[in-house]
């Protein structure tokens, strides 16, 4: 497929590496010369230096050809009149980068509208609804959901003294008298699709869907269940900052703020009524005491700079704060995080590349709009997908033990009417199903793709 991407900061490279080992054809677009000779030397795309608000820079780059059209510079404005503008040159889907709170639901459904846009992304909220989702379920490192909530996938790294060491899978169903499915297993660098006889081990990292209440049953019966984070410390002034403190406290959290900008404190506390801000630098030990670090349940750092997110967040672990996430954006930080021990790493680009990628498989995919939801998992070397059944599937209402399914791919789950169903072998597929699928090396574009 052809896709045009105009802006080439830290969510352009991610998206531009991400749709290129998918196998499309993309023109990457930027006003930069030095970042365009880059990605050059990196990737085997076609660089233009232009403004992509340049009808004419946006003809020579052939919009006119072009199935996906994608804007995400820095400004939210200057993302919306390019896709706008591509659209009207014969551009067949656009994606815009929005990310300015004062563009709400209720106007950016007014703007989509009026500009014909497919979609708009917003990095930070979307972030911080991740951030939201792990604060809510404080034993897990990553939390995906699926078919509106009523499903979830997350990830936990497994401590040598944990009850799930040295057993098979086939066995901890009937062990913790829950409905779970652990359904891709990551070891060292090796990420397995495991069978029931699979023994775990201390250090794996382990993804398992349920829904929410059999989640719980689960951790408790397994002794990993912490309290969720009621109090909440977020490190950094950010939007992101902004988005998930306007949730915790809406959930009835109580939030505190650090920021080194007086007037973000203001803001903050004029914005979201009931916070608490600290003026200073967080990564001054007596400050953080006099805010109470110690007493919180949840650490959050979200400055723009991965080193002192890393650094502090390494301190609060060392307080013994319950739960600790970091935001990091290099791949290379985030793998060094985690080898010290932070468990919960998030990344802005990686939530955005989930969300593009799912809408640019299902552009390309012959079933359309059959794929509801993408993650990758176990950094990138699995995914979690969620596909509508459509009535013409030749798969449906046959036992999932005669189906002939590839090498390294599992069902995870399926949902039937708000219903969550763990597989078994004499299970089936109906017509309307929303189906949950695990893959390792393979790419999925359509739920059939998992049979032989």
């Amino acid at each position: 497929m052809r896709i045009i991407l105009v802006g080439c900061g830290k969510i352009g490279v991610a998206l531009l590496s991400a749709l290129v080992s998918e196998g499309h054809d993309v023109v990457a677009m930027d006003i930069r010369r030095d970042v365009l000779d880059e990605l050059t030397n990196q990737y085997d795309v076609m660089c233009m230096e232009g403004n992509g608000a340049d009808c004419e820079a946006l003809q020579e780059a052939g919009v006119d050809k072009t199935e996906l059209f994608i804007a995400v510079t820095g400004s939210d404005e200057l993302n919306m009149l390019m896709c706008f503008l591509a659209k009207r040159q014969g551009a067949g889907h656009t994606i815009a980068r929005i990310r300015n709170p004062q563009y709400n639901d209720k106007s950016l459904s007014f703007l989509r509208q009026q500009l014909d846009l497919s979609m708009s992304v917003n990095p930070e909220l979307l972030t911080a609804q991740e951030l939201h989702h792990i604060l809510k379920l404080p034993a897990a490192s990553k939390v995906e959901t699926f078919s509106r909530r009523n499903f979830e996938m997350v990830e936990l790294r497994l401590k040598q003294d944990s009850p799930f060491v040295g057993q098979r899978l086939m066995d901890l169903r009937e062990r913790f008298k829950a409905k779970f499915l652990i359904c891709v297993v990551q070891r060292g660098s090796q990420v397995i699709i495991p069978r029931g006889d699979f023994i775990l081990e201390g250090g794996d990292r382990i993804g398992l869907t349920a829904n929410r209440a059999e989640l719980w049953k689960l951790l408790k019966a397994a002794g990993l269940a912490k309290r969720q984070a009621k109090n909440v410390m977020i490190l950094g002034g950010s939007r992101i900052a902004f988005y998930l403190a306007k949730m915790l406290l809406g959930s009835g959290s109580s939030v505190s703020v650090i920021d080194t900008d007086r007037a973000m404190c203001h803001k903050f506390s004029d914005m979201l009524p009931g916070i608490t801000t600290y003026w200073g630098d967080g990564t001054h030990q007596e400050l953080l005491q006099e805010a109470g670090i110690g007493e919180q349940d949840a650490f959050v750092t979200l400055t723009g700079m991965d080193e002192e997110n890393i650094l502090v967040a390494y301190y609060a672990r060392s307080q013994r704060v319950g739960q600790v996430i970091a935001k990091v954006n290099r791949d290379e930080m985030a793998r060094m995080a985690e080898q010290m021990g932070l468990e919960s790493v998030i990344s802005p680009k990686d939530v955005v590349v989930n969300v593009v990628l799912r809408y640019a498989r299902a552009l390309a995919s012959s079933m359309g709009s059959s794929i509801e939801n993408l993650y990758q998992l176990m950094e990138g070397k699995a995914e979690a997908l969620e596909f509508i059944v459509r009535e013409d599937a030749d798969f449906t209402d046959i036992p999932l033990k005669e189906l002939r399914m590839k090498k390294n791919v599992l069902i995870g789950g399926i949902l039937r009417d708000r219903k969550a169903i763990i597989p078994a072998g004499d299970d089936v597929i109906l017509p309307g199903d929303r189906v949950v699928v695990i893959a390792s090396q393979h790419r999925l574009n359509a739920l059939a793709d998992i049979l032989l």
